[in-house]
């Protein structure tokens, strides 16, 4: 998996806020599933975090030349996180690369924000009986979410309505930019004046569709509803279903016209479904909008 930033970048911290990563000389399973928790809930909304593990730290700066892991170290780690990944709940994988940095390897656990945050993970992820608990990040430090703390986290998953959560699998390539710039035409936004002079991307970025930090920006939900010619491939069952009867539901229900169900993006839907009443219901009864 390749990274979203320059590994160079992480070790001097750069582009990245500094407490957004974190330097592990060695593999600590259950310390660093505690971070990894952490940044997933991403309680302060920076957008997650990087765990560098073959890495040592002085003063908070990367040590020069790493550390480095072990390739055979590397492998069982891999293979251990798999087990170890099934421990956080809700369910929630993090993306794990092995890179190659002054001579050496050193591992790079990348843990963006979830999308179904708060999450939990065992206390210890090693050990066959434990507890779930909550962490969050303090500055540049893992901790217990205790007290008022964890009451807010809980509060997590309240706060951000669905259609405004970032979603990792929905790319820009999902979005369709005709859709974008007829909405942009009829609500006649100015964002629609230099369409044609930016890319896809900036124009989400300026309709507040997109989420997440710069090296990791997530479409929000709201953006395929709206401008994804086949949004059910990530929302199953995004349709609209009539069902007409004649002769009235109490009167005779045995007599109904089901009508072929409607898909496609949101104002796709609405706009046929109008379309489909006001033929074939509405001028039925008599009346008229």
């Amino acid at each position: 998996m390749a990274l979203p930033i320059n590994i160079e970048d992480l070790l001097n911290k750069r582009k990245v806020e500094s407490n957004r990563i974190e330097f592990k000389a060695s593999w600590n399973p259950d310390k660093i599933y505690h971070t990894i928790c952490a940044f997933a809930t991403d309680l302060e909304n920076t957008g997650g975090g990087y765990i560098l593990i073959g890495v040592e730290e002085e003063n908070g700066i990367a040590k020069r030349p790493v550390k480095g892991i072990k390739e055979s170290e590397i492998d069982q780690i891999l293979k251990d996180m798999v087990g170890y990944d099934a421990k956080i709940s809700p369910a929630y994988l993090c993306k794990v690369s092995p890179e190659e940095i002054d001579g050496r390897t050193i591992l790079v656990i990348w843990a963006p924000a979830g999308i179904n945050r708060s999450y939990s993970v065992m206390e210890s992820v090693v050990t066959k009986k434990s507890i779930p608990k909550f962490y969050v990040r303090s500055k540049s430090s893992t901790i217990e979410a205790k007290g008022e703390i964890l009451d807010e986290v809980r509060e997590l998953a309240n706060r951000v309505p669905f259609d405004e959560r970032g979603n990792d699998s929905i790319s820009i390539d999902d979005i369709s930019g005709i859709r974008v710039y007829e909405y942009l035409k009829a609500i006649g936004s100015k964002l629609m004046d230099d369409f044609g002079h930016r890319s896809l991307s900036e124009t989400l970025d300026e309709m507040d569709l997109l989420v997440g930090p710069v090296e990791n920006r997530q479409i929000k939900n709201v953006a395929a509803m709206m401008f994804c010619d086949h949004p059910e491939r990530f929302f199953p069952v995004t349709q609209v279903d009539i069902v007409h009867f004649p002769e009235g539901s109490i009167e005779n229900p045995d007599i109904m016209i089901e009508v072929p169900k409607i898909t496609g993006p949101v104002p796709k839907m609405i706009n046929e479904t109008l379309s489909y009443l006001r033929t074939n219901v509405i001028k039925q009864l008599g009346c008229s909008v």
